[in-house]
């Protein structure tokens, strides 16, 4: 953990007052970006200057009650210093909008369109923005929070309202043991 402590002091350094200071939470190493308009350029010294070549994972976080209600999470690995590195990004709310990283990573393409696909997050100067598992024109956003769990009807009746048990990958309710809720148990 000292490396990337040592190297998330160095981003910090490099961008004052636009990255925080790392913090450490159970061994992990965060910063937090808070201009986001420089997020290409934080993110390209990252890999560039400070050897962070992996982009492992960015998912969105729907914080509903807070201001900014969005945040993008980064997950950066540099495998010559064995170090793991998190980098936040608040995303502005309307619309939620952050600049695509997928220059700087291509794996960031995949990420973007699925924070795109299922929380509404734009990505500005992405390739290829378009969703990856609703069909276009879906008008909603399935991971938000504010989003019914027993999901949404749509104008065009493309998707009815999801049930909540009965499909095969469902435990059944109100049965009396947990081996007979189990979804293989629907089979016999």
């Amino acid at each position: 953990m000292p490396k990337a402590k040592e190297l998330a002091s160095r981003l910090a350094a490099h961008f004052p007052g636009t990255v925080s200071a790392p913090s450490e939470f159970r061994g992990e190493i965060s910063v937090a970006v808070s201009e986001t308009a420089k997020l290409v350029e934080i993110m390209a010294y990252a890999k560039q200057d400070l050897g962070f070549e992996m982009l492992l994972d960015a998912s969105g976080i729907d914080h509903l009650d807070r201001t900014p209600r969005f945040e993008m999470v980064y997950e950066l690995y540099s495998m010559t210093a064995g170090a793991h590195l998190r980098v936040k990004a608040p995303v502005a709310a309307d619309p939620p909008e952050l600049p695509s990283v997928s220059g700087v990573w291509r794996a960031a393409d995949w990420h973007e369109r699925e924070a795109y696909d299922l929380l509404g997050i734009r990505f500005s100067g992405h390739p290829d923005l378009r969703r990856i598992m609703m069909w276009e024109g879906y008008p909603h956003y399935p991971l938000r929070k504010d989003f019914p769990l027993a999901g949404l009807s749509t104008e065009d009746g493309r998707a009815d309202v999801a049930p909540l048990e009965g499909g095969p990958f469902v435990t059944s309710t109100g049965v009396k043991t947990a081996v007979d809720r189990e979804p293989r148990a629907k089979d016999g």
